[in-house]
């Protein structure tokens, strides 16, 4: 019993689990991994149904991230930067700290994972890690696990192991033969150094993984190539090279579900191979994305191209042009892995592809704007096109691409160069029989009908519009169609009738891949739309359908379509799709600022890889050209004021001095005007006799001048006498 009591207590102890670079692709998917697997769960067999169900693992496991279980692994680790954010599932993180601190917080994990196959610079630290903790053994109180994640290119240019037959796959066994790429000798030299310092076994246990090129969620090398693909930028994917070398490759989250097992396994071999059981080529990788997400062909260029493409480093090229073939043997053997893509990635491109949408919020945003001629719709959708990055499909640009198409399949031309492939040539042949046959119904259709094409062509070639790749990817904005309800019936059908949408009771078929999310119904009143339409320049109205008779003429025939019972919109909402109704001749705005900005904030934010390096040095740019400009006003205004206020100091200064004047003046008057009688009494009595006193005593000239005087005035006082 107490036995038992034990080994419970020992499943449900969490272990402590450092990972380094908690904030890089391949290091950030593992620590989710972990941080939701119990401790000794893969100890236990996997049942063969649960293997089969196992499609959505992916989306469960983001989904019950947010729940930690007991006995689920604790991961802490660092980060490459300190400004990012922290990683959800992450107990502690740790940034910009020294050795000293690091060392402390290695040795409170009972796991020290140093992943080393996206980052070079990280070699050096993980070998004094390995170095580090290995001096401090004799601290251990249990033992330690060190796992090295590092790359198979430290095999890349291993010897075939048969001369006669280099075909014959690398397994872990042949791991002492192994010869390094030369860009990775740090990388060989470091596993060299984990797997010498893992012979104290009880106390200090050492791994290496040697993992192939990682794949899956929502990065790796393959990104740039599911970005460029995405993006639709380019006519094929580039495959650099003849594309016929072999590249091992690994899910992210097998590659997880490998660390996971080596820790609860603590398995003999210290030195494992983390591959799937593909054996893809370059090729066939880059077909398998461009047929998946792009225009469906590739493109063999010079190798020497690689470097051309910003998005890859030296590391991404040389993972993407090794040739090698390897099997895990041993993990296949002894591992319970629940495998996200055991069979490799071209057969499990669906799931992959899923992840890395869900992974990076890649949803396409699909609009359909309808309304009367002149509301506005052809300008709304521009902008929204714009800022969404979405496909604005008119019904005329359709129609002429269309047609061009067909034309440029009938006409004769030469063999392909690279990205046309041998086996489509029989398919051509057919497709041009086809075509010719469509280009004549087309001429016939439009030859009946005064140079207008029937619903059934211009419906077949919107809908082949909105299943392309790119409407597909990015979205699209449909303006101005579907104008009946029979023709949004017919365009948005259901191509196989065995998958039906039941909608309140009606069975009632669409097709979810192009049926538009945002249904948008702009409107204004006729007596709006005629003004709208008589304020256009002439050079604006010239040759188009805003001339008098024919704009009155299509307003007239819509708003008789839309009186009736069937109307497009009542298509939408029998469907759920409820139309965003805006009286553009209401909100009073010519330019539909307004009806824009409402359509903005229904629809939500944008759904796709955000802004370009270009786009975002413009926006930049733009930014510091408004805080320069902003700066200059600010700067004008202040001096203006400045100046204003020192005009008005100078005019207080000039008021007060006259005032300070005025009042001397006024002073100076009533002191002359007080002293007058004064004076006028000096001059009577006292001056004349003073003057008196002065001549007597200029003749006199007594040895003391003043008493004289005063003896004099005393004598001759005109008041005493």
């Amino acid at each position: 019993m107490a036995e038992e009591e034990e080994a419970t207590a020992t499943i449900i102890r969490i272990q402590r689990v450092f990972i380094n670079l908690l904030d890089s692709y391949s290091s950030r998917n593992i620590g989710k991994f972990l941080s939701n697997c119990v401790l000794g769960a893969s100890l236990e067999e996997i049942p063969e149904e649960e293997e089969e169900e196992d499609e959505n693992k992916s989306a469960m496991l983001e989904t019950s991230l947010a729940k930690l279980k007991e006995g689920t692994f604790q991961v802490v680790g660092t980060l490459s930067r300190p400004e990012g954010p922290r990683p959800g599932f992450a107990v502690e993180t740790y940034c910009a700290i020294s050795r000293e601190e690091l060392l402390m917080h290695l040795l409170e994990c009972d796991v020290i994972i140093y992943n080393i196959t996206e980052d070079s610079q990280q070699v050096e630290e993980a070998v004094w890690a390995v170095s580090a903790l290995n001096e401090e053994t004799s601290r251990f109180v249990k033992r330690k696990v060190f796992i090295l994640v590092s790359t198979v290119m430290t095999w890349a240019r291993s010897k075939a192991l048969d001369p006669d037959d280099s075909e014959i796959p690398f397994t872990e066994e042949d791991y002492r033969r192994r010869k390094h790429h030369p860009n990775f000798l740090d990388h060989i030299n470091a596993e060299k150094m984990v797997l010498k310092f893992g012979k104290n076994v009880k106390k200090f246990s050492t791994y290496v993984v040697a993992a192939g090129l990682q794949y899956g969620m929502e990065g790796g090398i393959l990104h740039a190539f599911f970005k460029l693909a995405w993006l639709g930028e380019v006519p094929a994917l580039p495959v650099f090279g003849d594309g016929t070398n072999v590249i091992p490759a690994i899910h992210v989250l097998d590659l997880a579900g490998v660390i996971q097992n080596i820790i609860d396994h603590l398995p003999k071999l210290h030195y494992l191979v983390a591959v799937d059981d593909s054996l893809h080529t370059l090729e066939d990788f880059l077909k398998c994305i461009s047929r998946s997400t792009g225009p469906g062909k590739i493109q063999k260029v010079p190798r020497e191209n690689a470097f051309l493409t910003k998005d890859l480093t030296q590391e991404n090229i040389d993972h993407l042009l090794v040739n090698l073939r390897m099997e895990a043997l041993f993990v296949k053997e002894n591992f319970n892995i629940r495998w996200s893509a055991q069979a490799g990635f071209v057969e499990n491109i669906s799931s992959i592809l899923r992840e890395y949408k869900q992974s990076r919020k890649l949803l396409p945003i699909k609009i359909c704007i309808l309304g009367p001629p002149a509301v506005g719709k052809s300008s709304i959708a521009e902008v929204l096109s714009k800022y969404y990055k979405l496909h604005h499909i008119k019904l005329k640009d359709v129609i002429s691409e269309a047609i061009a198409k067909l034309e440029a399949i009938v006409t004769p031309k030469d063999v392909g160069e690279g990205g046309e492939e041998e086996g489509e040539e029989e398919e051509e042949e057919e497709n041009v029989e086809d075509a010719q046959e469509l280009l004549d119904g087309i001429k016939e259709s439009m030859d009946q009908n005064a140079g207008q094409l029937e619903d059934q062509y211009i419906i077949r070639f919107i809908k082949e519009k909105l299943k392309s790749m790119p409407c597909r990817n990015q979205g699209y904005i449909l303006d101005g169609f579907p104008k009946t309800y029979d023709q949004a019936k017919e365009l948005f059908s259901q191509e196989d009738e065995e998958e039906e949408e039941e909608v309140k009771g009606k069975m009632f078929p669409y097709d979810k891949l192009i049926m538009p999310e945002f249904v948008c119904s702009l409107d204004a009143s006729d007596e709006c739309l005629k003004e709208r339409v008589m304020n256009l320049p002439e050079s604006v109205v010239a040759g188009t359908h805003y001339s008098q008779d024919r704009f009155l003429r299509a307003l007239s025939n819509y708003r008789d379509i839309n009186t009736e019972d069937e109307t497009v919109f009542n298509y939408f909402d029998e469907l759920e799709i409820h139309p965003i109704h805006i009286d553009v001749g209401r909100l009073e705005d010519a330019q539909n600022r307004l009806a824009i900005k409402q359509l903005i904030k229904e629809i939500g934010e944008p759904r796709n890889y955000g802004l370009t390096d270009e786009e975002k040095a413009e926006e930049e740019r733009k930014a510091a050209e408004e805080r320069l400009a902003r700066e200059a006003l600010e700067e004008a205004e202040r001096e203006h004021r400045e100046a204003v206020e020192t005009a008005e100091k100078m005019a207080r200064w000039e008021e007060w001095s006259k005032r300070l004047e005025e009042v001397k003046r006024e002073e100076r008057e009533l002191l002359e005007a007080q002293s007058i009688p004064l004076r006028n009494y000096l001059m009577t009595y006292v001056m004349p006799t003073l003057t008196r006193g002065l001549n007597e005593c200029c003749k006199v000239r007594p040895d003391d001048p003043v008493d004289f005087l005063a003896e004099y005035l005393f004598k001759n006082n005109p008041e005493t006498q």
